[in-house]
């Protein structure tokens, strides 16, 4: 081993657990204070216990406009739905319900509609996303079963140039495919020395998209409002106050249930939705107070959805609440950093027609006591171990109270063996107890009496190697879930534990950087089964679905400071005679390439002209995170998820001042 700070330090590398919980790190304290440089790879910084981050530059090159968008580069997450409202992320085979979602740390509670997406989220906003995959550290959120994703949004030092006292951002964007457009405007300054604050209003509209075949896909056009605002305060003795407020609108004519196609039963109705949240961020690190590094929030965060459906019973709404905040500390002695905290959320859904729109509703809320330990054991050697205690209650629409509560331990370790060779193993466990429903599927549903709550186990080793320019990872990896809750397929609504989910597979990543052209590759396969069967989102909506292996490989090459090409593809096997409930189904095989060009005529960044091209073959597909095709099975014509759109072609132009 050589004396300089370890190349394991500044990349990749998952911490993962085989470290003890009853053996506390700090009595091995030693007397100099190190800590951990933030990990980064292929120049996208990541969060501790994050496995993947998405960065604002990867976002623009490609023109993000929705979830699909913005996890197009991620092998393990797969978004369907086609449609912006209603996709589904999966991580790792299990859907976003099962795992912990926040926005600048407001967690996204509550559903709304069980044919439509949950999640909700401008790309235009985000500084970056953070992806953890299976169960993993303490202070990661409550019911964290198969991960978590933390949404984070720009603040306004990330757009102001230094001694800049304000400036404008406006960007426009035209789309092909949809004839669709976007205007986006952003203001930002400093009102003190001290306070800075950045203003957003964006506008988007589309028409109906056409597939890869040239076919006119019905109930895809949408209309999308953004109003964000964020105040950013940098007070004395290393404080920092953050206060956000969002409200996001989308609007359109789509079918009665979004995610399948337009049919007979499924007809064309309008649907639009809302969110509102805000958010306050506080924080102290004193330069000289090793033992206090304190961060609070507080959070409000209300969704609606109503759709008309004129012809039949009128006017149906859906509400969710989620209200919350966490408080923890961290504090440093020598190698050694221990997080400890607490958090709460309460979550609210109603649902009812014009005339009543609270006529069912049903709260829950969880408590979260948590402690991570991170001890840099030696140069070469990182141990962590934590646990979080939960405690759950739920008052259903059948006026029945269930109180769960339990404790989810994890640990572990990351060693650099050889020189850039790290190797990584570790346990994690996640406690859920039962909670709120679909707010569309209140009225006539009911919870089993004897419900249990979910519990998560997750074990994955691997390894990271890296050679001047090169790098290598992988993982394999086991998340088991026991008693999973869903709403089985026939019968009447009725939740109740349904089975035990297991995910396993594994990540295989590798790299390259030039001076002026990097190369990325990467292989993903996972097998997602409820009892020893294949998931899939038909029938057991809200828990996950069978992706087929994943490949996604990009190359980005920079001519000068002022012009950047690049190549992005995702690559999904087929999947045939996939045994299901109701008969064997096929998922098709599908390849799809985007590029970009990113260019500043100005030789600065007062004017950006960025041309991306998605689906560049103009292919013809039916994503696998989407809902499969059923129709050649006897009466279930209709069921199968919207194909995802052509080719198209985005122009951005942005100008600041």
């Amino acid at each position: 081993m050589n004396n300089q700070t370890p190349r394991w330090k500044q990349h990749n590398a998952l911490v993962v657990a085989v470290a003890s919980l009853a053996a506390s790190p700090l009595a091995f304290a030693q007397t100099d204070t190190r800590s951990l440089e933030p990990i980064q790879v292929t120049a996208e910084r990541e969060a501790a216990g994050t496995d993947a981050v998405v960065t604002d530059q990867t976002l623009e090159n490609y023109q993000a406009d929705d979830l699909e968008d913005v996890f197009a580069g991620q092998p393990e997450v797969s978004v369907g739905g086609s449609l912006g409202i209603a996709q589904k992320v999966y991580v790792r085979g299990f859907e976003d319900p099962l795992l912990n979602v926040s926005i600048d740390g407001a967690g996204q509670g509550g559903s709304l509609f069980h044919h439509t997406g949950r999640l909700a989220i401008e790309p235009e906003l985000l500084k970056q996303v953070e992806v953890q995959t299976g169960a993993g550290r303490a202070n990661s959120g409550p019911g964290a079963l198969g991960g978590a994703i933390r949404f984070v949004t720009k603040d306004p030092e990330d757009l102001l140039r230094p001694g800049e006292q304000a400036g404008a951002l406006v960007k426009l964007g035209s789309f092909s495919n949809t004839d669709g457009y976007k205007v986006s405007s952003t203001l930002f300054g400093r009102l003190t020395d001290r306070w800075t604050a950045l203003v957003t209003l964006t506008q988007s509209d589309h028409e109906r998209f056409e597939d890869g075949d040239g076919n006119d896909v019905a109930g895809t056009e949408a209309r999308q409002q953004l109003g964000f605002a964020k105040l950013v305060g940098q007070l004395p003795g290393g404080q920092t106050l953050k206060l956000s407020h969002e409200v996001r609108k989308d609007e359109g004519e789509r079918p009665q249930r979004p995610q399948w196609i337009v049919s007979g039963f499924n007809a064309l109705y309008d649907l639009d939705g809302r969110r509102d949240t805000t958010t306050l961020n506080y924080g102290i690190r004193p330069s000289d107070r090793p033992l206090l590094d304190l961060g609070a929030t507080v959070y409000h965060s209300e969704s609606d959805i109503e759709q008309n459906v004129e012809d039949r019973w009128g006017r149906y709404f859906g509400f969710a609440r989620s209200i919350g905040g966490d408080v923890h500390n961290t504090s440093r002695l020598g190698d050694v950093a221990v997080t400890y905290g607490v958090d709460y959320r309460e979550d609210k859904v109603s649902a009812g027609y014009a005339d009543d729109r609270r006529a069912e509703e049903e709260s829950a809320d969880v408590t979260g006591v948590y402690l991570q330990n991170d001890w840099d054991v030696t140069r070469n050697l990182l141990l962590s171990a934590g646990v979080r205690y939960d405690r759950y209650q739920l008052d259903d629409n059948s006026d029945q109270r269930f109180e769960e509560e339990g404790v989810s331990p994890n640990a572990n370790v990351s060693w650099e063996a050889l020189d850039g060779l790290v190797l990584k193993a570790g346990y994690a466990e996640a406690f859920r107890g039962p909670t709120t429903h679909g707010a569309f599927k209140l009225e006539g549903s009911s919870n089993d009496p004897d419900l249990e709550a979910e519990e998560a186990r997750n074990t994955e080793i691997g390894f990271d190697y890296t050679y001047r320019n090169f790098f290598l990872s992988g993982e394999v990896y086991r998340s088991h879930i026991d008693n999973a809750i869903a709403d089985p397929l026939f019968g009447p609504i009725r939740y109740e534990n349904v089975g035990d989910l297991e995910s396993e597979g594994f990540l295989i990543s590798t790299g390259y950087d030039w001076q002026r052209l990097s190369a990325g590759l990467s292989f993903h396969q996972n097998d997602a089964e409820i009892d020893g069967e294949p998931l899939t989102v038909y029938e057991f909506n809200g828990l996950g679905n069978t992706i087929g292996d994943t490949w996604v490989a990009d190359l980005a090459y920079r001519w000068d400071r002022n012009l950047e090409f690049g190549w992005q593809a995702r690559f999904v096997q087929g999947i045939d005679d996939l045994e299901t409930s109701v008969g064997e189904i096929d998922k098709p095989g599908y390849g799809v390439h985007d590029l970009f060009v990113h260019w500043l005529p100005t030789g600065n960044d007062d004017l950006r002209l960025t041309v991306t091209v998605k689906n560049v073959g103009d292919k013809q597909y039916l994503d696998h995170a989407s809902n499969a095709d059923y129709q050649h099975l006897p009466d279930y014509e209709g069921i199968v998820g919207m194909p995802e759109p052509g080719r198209d072609v985005r122009v951005g132009l942005a100008m600041r001042f």
